[in-house]
């Protein structure tokens, strides 16, 4: 029986454990934090002035990812196990996708389904309900022509590439305008700046630059609008907590509060892992730690993929975790809102910094889960991207943040202010009146939580048609029986593809055992 060590549980590294255990691995996962779920993980946050009142002292925040789409992905991991995914794993597919806010007026609210979004962005903004229903096909084309394709397999077997759909998507690449910038793609199908920037804003799904990153990433918006969004019955911790508990059923082994110090080789094979001093023997092991941190932390005198380390880094972020003492019903799940100046915002984030007029994102999920706040209050999840830490001021450019985004959000929510175009800055703390509580993340605090290097939320940025390529393979080329998996490998960030991460890791070291 194959002795199996995961070291980090995320919600990959958690996945890839009821995957080998299904297989019939013994599986123990190592983590240095204690519990599972890496950014997927939640805290609360205590108000004073409500303590004692029971059930109505605190309020729920899920740390990291706020959206859910291809719920299928977990599905498939209790359904593997021989279970049913719904005697553990609930969870509710939204309606509405994203309410969009404008400086000059217009407010937009995404329905979740391909035909609605079609014909209210028509509807809504200066543009053909052909055109719409052009660019939405195309994105769905996009997705069936590369995404089962390069999103499901290995890169960097010769397997893949041997593969008849594979040869068939290479040949269609001419057409999924992997050589125009996302920004130009949007541009040329939609015209009207409000919308383009709607969907460019998809750019920052992977902690991209949508005036960088190839226009192949334009089928992002099929992922929410044609397979849905969805919200576990108790928010997005219950996804990794009902994976951790599937593992426990299938008699994984958790070591929380235990970091590894090192991956122990016996020449070009790993021998197992090194916790507290103490050599651990084991036949395989998979790493969800970040490439470059394991790299530099676990494997010190290994060779370095260099090229593949050097890549630029996804964009990071600042957020704050704002209890808030009032309901806000013209604010859904989901909320965007957007800065006047979107190529000036990312052209500040390319250079390190963060602009004087960014784009806010603010997730309540307390909408849908009502034991997240207080009743009459909301949990807000207020995101800003950011660069990735590189030494920048942090406690400077957080205060002029939140001055900034507390501003904005006062003069779109301040009640009793006119329709239209931003009024003057009447009320620019208007909002701060009504936090109670906070808790701010910064992009140091984002690398020291969850080994992300750099806080980078993503690992390596989508900012060539090459990055797909250039990421680190699910297995190490000189270590027989490591793999690698996560945000930071293929084939990318985010619940998904993480997901995806762990099925590949699965066929790999299955492939490897026959």
């Amino acid at each position: 029986m194959q002795q199996t060590a995961i070291i980090g549980a995320g919600i990959a590294g958690l996945a890839a454990a009821v995957r080998l255990a299904v297989a019939g691995h013994t599986v123990e996962v190592y983590e240095a934090n204690e519990g599972p779920g890496g950014k997927l993980s939640q805290f609360t946050l205590p108000t004073p002035s409500l303590m004692g009142r029971a059930g109505e002292g605190s309020y729920r925040f899920d740390f990291g990812p706020s959206l859910f789409t291809m719920p299928q992905y977990v599905d498939e991991l209790f359904e593997l196990a021989g279970e049913d995914p719904r005697a553990h794993f609930h969870y509710t597919r939204l309606p509405e996708v994203c309410r969009y806010w404008w400086p000059d007026g217009t407010r937009f609210t995404a329905p979740a389904s391909t035909a609605q979004l079609i014909t209210e962005a028509a509807r809504t903004f200066d543009v053909p309900e052909q055109a719409m229903r052009d660019f939405m096909d195309t994105a769905a084309r996009k997705y069936t022509l590369t995404g089962r394709t390069f999103l499901e397999k290995s890169l960097h077997k010769a397997r893949t590439w041997l593969d008849p759909q594979v040869a068939y998507a290479m040949l269609k690449i001419p057409g999924l305008d992997l050589f125009r910038s996302m920004h130009d793609v949007h541009e040329a199908a939609l015209k009207d700046p409000r919308l383009v920037q709607l969907f460019d804003r998809f750019a920052t799904y992977n902690g991209s630059n949508p005036y960088k990153a190839p226009g192949l990433l334009s089928m992002i918006p099929h992922f929410e609008h044609h397979f849905g969004a969805y919200l576990p019955e108790g928010g997005m911790y219950d996804i990794a907590n009902s994976v951790y508990e599937l593992g426990k059923r299938l008699g994984v082994t958790y070591h929380f509060n235990t970091p590894v110090t090192q991956i122990c080789r016996a020449g070009t094979q790993v021998r197992g892992i090194e916790v507290g001093g103490e050599e651990l023997p084991y036949d395989t092991v998979v790493c969800n730690m970040d490439v470059w941190l394991a790299y530099d932390r676990l494997l010190p005198d290994a060779r370095r993929p260099r090229i593949t380390l050097r890549q630029q880094k996804s964009t990071s972020a600042v957020i704050f975790y704002w209890g808030v003492d009032r309901s806000f019903p013209e604010l859904g799940l989901h909320n965007i809102f957007f800065s006047r100046d979107y190529a000036r915002e990312f052209a500040t984030l390319e250079a390190g910094s963060v602009s004087d007029d960014v784009t806010v994102y603010v997730n309540i999920s307390s909408k849908y889960v009502a034991g997240d706040a207080p009743p009459g209050h909301e949990n807000w999840f207020v995101m800003v991207n950011a660069p990735a830490h590189t030494g920048q001021d942090w406690e400077q450019l957080v205060a002029e943040l939140r001055t900034q985004t507390i501003a904005m959000l006062s003069r779109e929510l301040a009640p009793g202010l006119p329709q239209g175009p931003l009024p003057p800055m009447t009320h620019p703390n208007w909002l701060a009146e009504h936090i109670k509580v906070e808790r701010v993340v910064t992009p140091p605090d984002i690398e020291q939580l969850t080994g992300s290097h750099q806080g980078a939320l993503y690992g390596t940025s989508s900012n060539n048609r090459m990055a797909a390529f250039l990421r680190h393979p699910n297995f190490s080329r000189n270590i027989g029986g490591l793999y690698f998996l996560g945000g930071s490998v293929h084939p990318g960030g985010g619940v998904p593809l993480c997901l995806l991460s762990a099925r590949i890791v699965a066929d790999l070291i299955e492939g490897a055992n026959k």
